[in-house]
C-alpha cells in the first residue's frame, strides 16, 4: 500500500487510490471512487459512490462529495464545505443516481469553509469561492466569487492574489488580459 489510510476509516471494495494520499479519522470512501496521488483527505469526509477525485486534491474536515460531482487535479475543499447532487430532493421520492446532476470542479479551483454549491454547475480553473459563499451557477476560469447567492466581485491569480484592474499579479508577476469578459493569461 503506497497510500495511508487511518484505522478508523472505511474503505469499500473496487476503489482507487493513488499513491501518497492519506485518508485520515473517520472517512469513508464508497465503491467505485478514484482518488489520485497526493491527496489529502482530512476526519470525517465522505466520498460517494463513483466520484472521480485528480491529482494534489485537498479535502478538509466534515466534507461529503456526492456522486455526480468531479474533481479535477489540485482542487481545494475547505472545511465543511457542502455539494449537493439533486435540485429537488424528496425523501419519499428518490430518484436514484440517474437523477443527479453533474458537478464540475476544475484544475487547480479553491471551495472556502462552508460554502455549497449547488449541482448541475461547473467551478472554473483556478476560481476562489469565498468562504460561506452560495454557488448557483456556472463560475469562469479565474472568478472571484462571493455571497448569497454568490455574484463575481473579481478576478483571482493563478496563485491566489486578488487582481487589479490592471490584471498584473503583485505576489508572483503574472500578467492576464480580459477577453470577452474571460480572464486569460498572457
Amino acid at each position: 500500500m503506497h497510500y495511508f489510510v487511518h484505522e478508523s476509516s472505511y474503505i469499500d471494495n473496487d476503489v482507487k487510490i493513488g499513491e501518497g494520499t492519506k485518508i485520515w479519522h473517520f472517512s469513508h470512501i464508497q465503491k467505485g471512487v478514484q482518488i489520485g496521488g497526493n491527496c489529502s483527505l482530512g476526519q470525517n469526509v465522505n466520498v460517494s459512490n463513483n466520484v472521480i477525485i485528480g491529482n494534489g486534491v485537498k479535502i478538509q474536515n466534515n466534507v461529503s462529495v456526492y456522486e455526480g460531482v468531479e474533481l479535477e487535479d489540485y482542487v481545494f475543499c475547505g472545511p465543511s464545505m457542502v455539494f449537493t447532487n439533486d435540485l429537488t430532493p424528496r425523501s419519499k421520492y428518490p430518484k436514484g443516481s440517474e437523477g443527479y446532476k453533474k458537478t464540475l470542479v476544475k484544475y487547480g479551483a479553491s471551495i472556502g469553509a462552508n460554502a455549497t454549491i449547488v449541482c448541475g454547475n461547473t467551478i472554473g480553473s483556478w476560481a476562489m469561492i469565498a468562504s460561506g459563499a452560495v454557488i448557483t451557477k456556472d463560475v469562469p476560469d479565474y472568478a472571484l466569487m462571493a455571497g448569497v447567492p454568490a455574484k463575481q466581485i473579481g478576478w483571482v491569480c493563478e496563485c491566489g492574489i486578488p487582481l487589479k484592474e490592471n490584471y498584473d499579479c503583485k505576489e508572483c508577476g503574472r500578467s492576464y488580459m480580459l477577453s470577452d469578459g474571460q480572464l486569460k493569461e498572457k
